[in-house]
């Protein structure tokens, strides 16, 4: 599970932050994932909940190898998420 380490924070190949977009009243950070000559779709998805700050890491199978598409397409999949799921996904 090294893409994980990766999306949080490993020593190798750590994947690069991109500033965060709202949607909803959520924070969508779309996560720029290295996965060979690609990038892994990846977001992170925050929320303050009753004063907390909620977390979902969402992380899709699909790769794209420009910068500009993966994070369009994260910041879609996690707008389809958020409106398929809400605060649900925080369960």
């Amino acid at each position: 599970m090294a893409w994980l380490s990766r999306l949080f924070g490993g020593k190798s190949g750590a994947a690069e932050a991109v500033p965060a977009e709202e949607y909803k009243g959520f924070r969508i950070y779309p996560v720029l994932m290295p996965e060979g000559r690609n990038f892994r779709v990846a977001a992170r998805i925050e929320k303050d909940v009753d004063g907390e700050t909620k977390v979902h890491n969402l992380i899709r199978a699909d790769t794209i190898s420009e910068e500009e598409d993966v994070i369009a397409a994260s910041i879609a999949k996690s707008r389809q998420m958020i409106d398929e799921q809400g605060e649900g996904m925080f369960r």
